[in-house]
């Protein structure tokens, strides 16, 4: 396989999508000959910055590819720690970007979504030292005392549970349409609603903690799907704050903390495996992740990993939200499955919604030996060269695989073949990360208990 002029070797290739190119070997093989040095920086709030140190080739022969692989890995660092402002050690390559990233160019949505989230006009930096790296890490979850509320918010149902001293006493599952809903108080009525029913069930509330889809920041609701029909007026006014109000509303000065879902996700199965460093992947109707760092702590980071780049193939299928090629949506997903299911010669009806194909999909695959068993080993194929490329920026030692995709013998099918991809083209890697599935054990601890235990009750 050759890609601007790059050499790319690939042992294990989907077979349902011999184009495939993994962004993990482009890298290898340009950074091999790769010689001078090149640092990214990216920051974010209150001054956190994250910092790749990286090499780039720098001839005329190789500018494209050049550009290409600073582009994505600009790309995987905003979308994996966010960030309104992008330091490059190279003037050149500086400019280059900036003509990427700027109102009609090729990476407009990720520079205007960007200076929305963080609320700043989103910037690139030529410099000669780039700024040193800072954290944000903060050791959240884990506490257990008191009667807490764990709030659950999720696109087709929010989850709520009341929770005594680690135990869940009461749990309850209502169906609801945020994601349809342009009035921002059906949302607020919504989540009031959840709140009093748990509240109901304990003898007074110490603590609520939030566990929803979406980007926070300070407990501020930046960007999420779950309001996506809000106008912006009315988001800025009423979105924003609405879990801050709703909470306070209720129940008065009470702590609260609001985490990402896969977050909270990664949470859950930190706290269940009693380890660190773990990376939660959940397979459904997007590709959600968490991270808990080696210290146990959530990073504030976005991982929002759906929208980084997996595939370099300039045939990678376009994701119709942003607009970009190659991401993580696309593979690691419903739409994964629905992308491959054509060339395994699966039919499914137009009419069907895409949970409505993924569960055909699922019902094929309790016959052994049924075509779609090759999707399966595709997605695995994905996996395991995607593991390599994660494992470059998060140095995770646990994964954990979650979400409706990974779900029967299909998961198991993604795992195995994903084992055997990072085994074979990345023995080292191989050798430092436990990819799992969840069992009984990891069950144990839920997402509502993970949420409730966010907040630290006061001294």
């Amino acid at each position: 396989m050759k890609r601007f002029g790059i050499e790319v070797h690939v042992k294990h290739v989907p077979e349902l999508d011999p184009g495939f190119i993994p962004l993990s070997q482009f890298n290898r093989a340009y950074l091999a000959g790769a010689e001078k040095p090149l640092d990214v920086a990216v920051e974010r709030a209150n001054g956190q910055v994250a910092v790749w140190h990286t090499r780039f080739r720098g001839t005329p022969e190789f500018a494209e590819a050049d550009a290409y692989y600073v582009e994505r890995v600009i790309k995987t660092m905003l979308w994996m720690y966010g960030g309104f402002r992008v330091y490059l050690t190279d003037a050149g390559l500086a400019e280059k970007m900036r003509d990427l990233y700027r109102a009609g160019g090729q990476q407009a949505f990720d520079w205007d979504y960007m200076a929305n989230v963080f609320e700043h006009p989103f910037e690139i930096v030529a410099c000669e030292k780039a700024p040193e790296e800072k954290g944000g890490a903060k050791a959240i979850g884990r506490h257990l005392d008191g009667c807490r509320i764990g709030f659950d918010a999720g696109g087709s149902d929010r989850k709520v549970s009341a929770v005594i001293d680690g135990e869940p006493v009461f749990s309850e599952e209502v169906v609801w349409f945020p994601k349809l809903n342009s009035d921002p108080d059906y949302h607020y009525d919504g989540i009031v609603s959840a709140l009093r029913s748990a509240a109901a069930h304990m003898p007074r509330v110490d603590a609520v903690g939030v566990s929803s889809a979406g980007i926070y920041i300070d407990d501020r609701t930046m960007s999420a799907s779950l309001f996506l029909k809000v106008p912006k007026d009315q988001f800025n006014a009423k979105v924003k704050d609405i879990y801050i109000r709703a909470i306070t509303d209720t129940f008065g000065n009470v702590p609260y903390a609001v985490a990402n879902d896969g977050d909270v996700s990664a949470l859950a199965g930190a706290m269940s495996l009693g380890e660190n460093n773990v990376l939660g992947i959940a397979m459904g109707t997007s590709e959600a992740v968490g991270f808990v760092d080696a210290d146990g702590k959530i990073t504030g980071w976005l991982n929002e990993l759906a929208f980084v780049p997996v595939d370099a193939s300039p045939a990678a299928m376009r994701d119709e939200w942003s607009g970009d090629i190659g991401c993580g949506v696309k593979y690691f997903s419903q739409d994964g499955v629905i992308k491959l299911a054509p060339a395994a010669g699966i039919a499914l009806a137009d009419s069907l919604s895409p949970a409505e194909k993924l569960k055909e999909v699922q019902k094929l695959m309790e016959h052994p030996g049924s075509p779609a068993e090759a999707i399966y080993r595709s997605i695995g194929v994905y996996l395991g060269h995607a593991l390599a490329l994660y494992y470059g920026y998060y140095r995770f030692h646990y994964v954990l695989l979650l979400g409706r995709v990974m779900s029967g013998r299909g998961g198991d099918i993604i795992l195995d073949t994903a084992k055997a991809v990072l085994a074979d083209e990345y023995p080292e890697i191989a050798a430092a990360i436990s990819p799992t599935l969840p069992d009984e054990k990891s069950r144990r601890v839920g997402q509502s208990v993970a949420a409730a235990s966010l907040p630290e009750l006061a001294g």
